[in-house]
């Protein structure tokens, strides 16, 4: 259809000449009034919101958080910006307990409890550390190994309190479930934990609370497969408020992969946005395509995949981040810090399938800080923060330490202090990253450079000073000022057991040697706080004197 042609200017009338009156004139004069007063209000208040504005967008942009494998040794000091560049982190596994009587028990891959992993690796004072710092830790149920509690806890009121006590623990406002391998195809395990998920979220919707939901699950190029979408559907169906759905853009096993993985990751995510779209509509929510995209999430495996010709480079990573930010997907994440370095010190070794390290060339954390600097969103834009626990610091400022709200023995500066040795200083907990005696834990830096210590968290309200059990009198011989006590020698201390490591009087068990020297007494418990040793062979009973 052609467009009409313009008439003749030559052909119009003249314009009419302007009639004006007071009141007219008046009355121009009052609108641009108005206009200009409205000219400035609108500036101002653009000059005065559009910061805020963009900043909201960028919050409510892709957020990064890369997998943190809880309980892997070496242990990542995810709370330290040095160990990890990322605000946030997501945090897992948590499980069922290995054993029968432990099914509805939330663990972390089975080996600690939840006060198991406060203690032996100070998971909640890391946690408090993070969030302190401004960041957020996200706890993930499920994951390859092990039993997801669904699957062990058939209870359906303990299912829920299992779930309730780990959000709680850790002050979670966001969750993740990893559903994978042989628990996608349990339906009655995949309705226990909707219905428990859903009662979760109405608790905390009614203390005016919120919690977000996600679901980590394995894709194919071709999106997800029929019984990970049936995991989708059991939440929908419970009326649980999802999130998303994180994709675990991985191992794919298929030519293709192999051949082109960043396409094979790229499509995994674009086929499971299409598939979310026919979801939600059976669900009765038609979501336009900026919501879609906000429901879909991606998990890489950088560096080396389980699959040997399947790998992940930084080039990459930079493509997945650049196609995030272009379509506005909810989240991104990496499988996982604890390997986020190159095998081999000096040169790089390729190919190598490792927990500890990715197998590919890269600098120190260059995915974690590829992503990090790209992704900027926030993980609390859709979740308030739910509780103020006690995950809380009673104060970093403090210049003295309390002996019974100690968790470990308060630092001295004439004791010397082994690698993995723990103290307190200031209200916060610190690590010895190597051999120190005399440089205080929260100086910045000492004459040799970096300090020999890592904070690892602030002192929390609920820390007490440990209690060390004592033996009955009579167990070993009382120690005493005036006695002669050679190598070997075990002897009893305010009930406390001690062994000598070599000829010793008058030196008192459990107190520093005279001159800063190293005590000829090593106690036969372990110190809070001290790293678990090597056993001694001089300790083991045939050895032993006294």
């Amino acid at each position: 259809m052609s467009a009409p042609t313009p008439p003749d200017p030559s052909t119009l009338p003249d314009e009419p000449k302007p009639q004006l009156s007071p009141w007219r004139v008046l009355t121009a004069l009052l609108v641009l009034l108005a206009i200009g007063g409205g000219v400035f209000f609108v500036v101002r208040d653009v000059a005065e919101t559009t910061p805020a504005k963009a900043q909201s967008a960028a919050a409510r942009g892709p957020w990064f958080a890369p997998y943190v494998d809880v309980t892997l040794t070496p242990t990542v000091a995810f709370q330290d910006r040095a160990s990890n560049p990322s605000r946030n982190v997501v945090l897992g596994f948590v499980v069922a307990g290995r054993g029968a009587d432990e099914a509805c028990t939330p663990t972390w891959g089975t080996y600690e409890t939840l006060d198991g992993a406060a203690t032996s690796i100070d998971l909640d004072r890391r946690v408090a550390q993070l969030r302190g710092q401004g960041g957020d830790a996200v706890v993930s149920f499920g994951g390859q190994a092990n039993r997801e509690l669904a699957i062990a806890c058939e209870d359906q009121d303990r299912l829920q309190a299992a779930y309730s006590a780990t959000i709680d623990r850790y002050d979670a406002d966001t969750v993740d479930f990893d559903v994978e391998g042989a628990a996608l195809a349990d339906e009655p395990a995949n309705v226990r934990r909707a219905l428990a998920v859903k009662a979760i979220q109405d608790d905390a919707r009614a203390a005016r609370r919120s919690l977000a939901v996600w679901l980590t699950l394995p894709v194919t190029p071709d999106g997800l497969n029929p019984d990970a979408l049936a995991v989708v559907d059991a939440m929908l169906d419970a009326r649980v408020d999802l999130a998303g759905v994180n994709v675990m853009a991985m191992d794919f096993g298929v030519p293709s992969a192999a051949k082109d993985m960043r396409a094979a990751i790229l499509s995994s995510v674009d086929a499971t946005r299409k598939q979310l779209s026919v979801v939600y509509a059976r669900a009765g929510a038609a979501l336009n395509s900026e919501h879609l995209w906000r429901k879909v999430g991606v998990t890489v495996m950088i560096g080396q995949n389980d699959v040997r010709a399947e790998r992940v480079t930084v080039s990459d990573a930079r493509a997945v981040a650049d196609y995030a930010l272009e379509h506005g997907v909810g989240r991104v994440s990496t499988w996982s810090l604890n390997r986020d370095q190159q095998c081999g010190v000096t040169f790089a070794v390729t190919g190598t399938l490792s927990n500890t390290c990715s197998g590919v060339v890269q600098r120190p954390l260059q995915f974690t800080r590829l992503f990090n600097g790209a992704l900027r969103g926030s993980v609390r834009a859709t979740s308030a923060a739910v509780t103020t626990s006690d995950l809380t610091p009673e104060t970093t400022t403090a210049t003295t330490d309390d002996p019974a709200r100690s968790p470990y023995p308060i630092w001295q500066p004439d004791q010397a202090y082994r690698e993995g040795y723990k103290v307190v200083w200031h209200q916060a907990v610190y690590v010895a990253k190597w051999f120190s005696q005399g440089q205080t834990p929260d100086a910045e830096n000492t004459p040799a450079g970096e300090s020999p210590w890592r904070l690892v968290g602030p002192v929390l309200r609920t820390d007490r000073a440990p209690v060390i059990p004592k033996l009955p009198a009579g167990t070993y011989p009382a120690w005493s000022p005036a006695g002669v006590f050679r190598a070997g020698a075990k002897v009893l201390y305010r009930g406390l057991p001690y062994q000598a490591q070599w000829w010793t009087q008058g030196d008192v068990p459990g107190e520093p040697a005279a001159n800063g020297t190293i005590s000829p007494w090593r106690p036969l418990y372990r110190v809070p706080g001290e790293p678990v040793a090597a056993p001694d062979p001089a300790s083991a009973p045939d050895r032993a004197g006294g």
